[in-house]
Parts: structure tokens; C-alpha cells; sequence
């Protein structure tokens, strides 16, 4: 039976990416701007205590570093070789994307929200992602170019498997 073993250096790459992604949130943008963040970040927060570091890409880079890490994190936990690579490259492309759009056309995904998402943590505040977010199309750029870039070092840092190897 063949298994797969987790690249751990995928995964670790995810997630500091994942990292440098909050530091936008914790530096360049009011704490109550994020769902994540709201009330314990507050405490936590330098956005007024530190200039804006990010500067004019820290308005996208949030977008990048979602695709790009959950791209990395899934793709290495799993441990796929290039074909499941790409499948997962697109599956996350197109869920951000979704939900960009559904930022876009709010009416549609807001008639297939059920109300018992209300009080249960994280969804419930899925209308209000859909209701108050801002759709920008420089985030769907960052969610393309966050794919790319996911797929470049999916496949530098692939484990190569060289044929040779014990049959276990």
C-alpha cells in the first residue's frame, strides 16, 4: 500500500506566510476590521502605535497569503505529487474567488445562508462577510498570483521519488 508522508517544509512555509498575513491585520488595519481579530485583538493591536509598514500591498496581501498558505498547508499535509498539486491549487483559487464574487453579488450567496449559522462561532458571521465585505478586484489578481506562486514552490520543494525506492 502506498502512503503518503507530509512535507513539513510546505507546511512551515504556509504558515508564515499565513503569519506575515496577520501582521497586516495586527499593524496596518483597525482591529474591528477582521472577524478573527475582534475583541482579543484589541489588546494586541499596534495599529496605532507603529506607521503603516505594509503600505499600499497590504490592502491585497491578505488575499495572497490565504490562497498561497492553504494552498501550501493542504498540498503538504497531504503530500501530494504535482497532478493532486494543481487539483488543490484550483480548488483554493476557486473557493477565494467565490467568495470574493459572493462579496461582489451579495444578494445571490445571502439566499443560501440558513439561519442556524446564527450564534455558532465563525459561522456566524458569514452573512455579515457577504453583507458588509468590500469586493476588490486587485484581491482576485492576489488570489491568482498567490496560486502561481503556490504551484512554483509546491514544485520546488516537492519530495522527489526517484523509482529506486524500497517497496514497503
Amino acid at each position: 500500500m502506498h502512503s503518503t508522508k507530509a512535507n513539513a517544509l510546505q507546511i512551515l512555509i504556509g504558515i508564515a506566510t499565513l503569519l506575515v498575513g496577520l501582521l497586516v491585520y495586527l499593524i496596518d488595519r483597525p482591529p474591528d476590521t477582521a472577524y478573527f481579530l475582534a475583541g482579543w485583538a484589541k489588546d494586541i493591536s499596534l495599529h496605532d502605535k507603529f506607521p503603516n509598514m505594509f503600505g499600499h500591498i497590504g490592502s491585497s496581501f491578505p488575499a495572497f497569503a490565504h490562497v498561497f498558505s492553504f494552498i501550501l498547508i493542504t498540498a503538504g499535509i497531504l503530500g501530494s505529487r504535482k497532478r493532486g498539486c494543481l487539483f488543490i491549487c484550483l480548488f483554493w483559487l476557486l473557493i477565494d474567488g467565490a467568495f470574493e464574487m459572493g462579496q461582489r453579488y451579495s444578494s445571490t450567496p445571502l439566499k443560501f445562508i440558513p439561519s442556524w449559522f446564527d450564534g455558532i462561532p465563525f459561522l456566524e458571521n458569514t452573512a455579515n462577510f457577504f453583507r458588509l465585505g468590500t469586493f476588490d478586484y486587485l484581491d482576485l489578481i492576489a488570489f491568482l498570483l498567490g496560486t502561481v506562486f503556490a504551484y512554483i514552490i509546491l514544485t520546488f520543494t516537492m519530495e522527489r521519488r526517484t523509482g529506486y525506492e524500497k517497496k514497503g
